[in-house]
């Protein structure tokens, strides 16, 4: 019963914070301006009559919370409507939101896979040689901006040593420079996280005991270290990885990834009012469920969080 508490106590914060930022969301978007003028702006033959029909056909003239209603109960059913110019909202995000999960996931892998050997490592060799230069090319990889990197690799990788290709996403290669992009700048951050948790880990007792016991060192530093280090990392890198959904605009700009980032600009250079609430509300919502499944496997990593 504590458990099941836990997790609706959770879902139910999670649902509260979904309507609220769904609620900024459609407050927002009206305030850019109104949709009808912005479908017309470009003809001088439109009478104000016009605008009032318009305005009918998008259910505009109603109240905002039945606007608001209209607009939870389409997210609910992903029955999203159609955009001003390009069609359905819901074919359109079915092909954005799994390419922005693919590199999501892509970019979060490849830091993972780095940072966790490397931050072992440098905490396991305080102060040496190796632990030094790790943190130096921490340092490094935290003072270059995504989107610098990005035109480095397609120049280098892509144009003066044409291996991979520099935008789109017709094959499979070309999933590796966008990851790869922002897999380097989360390790940056990444591998400080782990070493200055397992040098934390490390100083407790519970290891020292573990070493007297006479286990091996790789049990002491993954069974006990490592486990018990995990709880601040896990907690990070899922609060870094619901950023990461929302934060991926310039890379899938500067690699014209196909996914949320890039649909969200055209649709604000379009002014495509709501194609761009769709897709902002969308990202929002995936950040809220990343955050409350973090919170979940908190609680199931420490028994004492669930307690508290």
């Amino acid at each position: 019963m504590p458990v099941f508490r836990f997790i609706l106590q959770r879902v139910f914060q999670a649902v509260l914070v979904t309507l609220a930022v769904t609620l900024f969301v459609a407050f927002a978007v009206r305030l850019t301006g109104d949709p009808a003028a912005m479908l017309t702006a470009e003809s001088s033959s439109v009478t104000e009559d016009d605008l009032v029909r318009i305005r009918d056909a998008l259910g505009l003239n109603q109240p905002f919370y039945a606007q608001y209603l209209d607009f939870i109960k389409s997210l609910v059913t992903f029955d999203l409507g159609n955009s001003f110019f390009r069609g359905s909202i819901r074919d359109l995000i079915g092909i954005a939101l799994p390419s922005t999960l693919l590199l999501a996931v892509a970019s979060m892998g490849i830091s993972i896979l780095i940072s966790i050997p490397l931050g072992i490592h440098a905490a396991l060799h305080k102060g040496g040689v190796s632990d030094q230069i790790i943190r130096v090319l921490s340092l490094v990889g935290l003072s270059f901006p995504n989107f610098w990197l990005g035109i480095m690799f397609v120049l280098l990788l892509s144009i003066a040593f044409p291996i991979l290709p520099a935008s789109g996403f017709e094959t499979w290669s070309a999933l590796i420079l966008p990851a790869l992009t922002i897999g380097i700048i989360l390790t940056a951050t990444n591998v400080r996280l782990v070493r200055t948790q397992m040098l934390e880990t490390l100083s407790q007792q519970y290891v020292m005991v573990a070493r007297a016991k006479g286990l091996s060192e790789r049990a002491v530093i993954y069974k006990h270290a490592l486990r018990n280090a995990a709880i601040a990392i896990v907690t990070f890198l899922g609060l870094q990885f619901g950023n990461l959904i929302g934060g991926l605009v310039v890379v899938e700009l500067v690699f014209n990834w196909p996914g949320m980032g890039t649909l969200s600009i055209e649709a604000i250079a379009q002014r495509d009012y709501p194609l761009l609430q769709a897709t902002v509300s969308i990202l929002a919502i995936m950040i809220v469920a990343v955050n409350l499944a973090v919170d979940l496997v908190y609680g199931l990593i420490d028994p004492r969080i669930r307690v508290a």
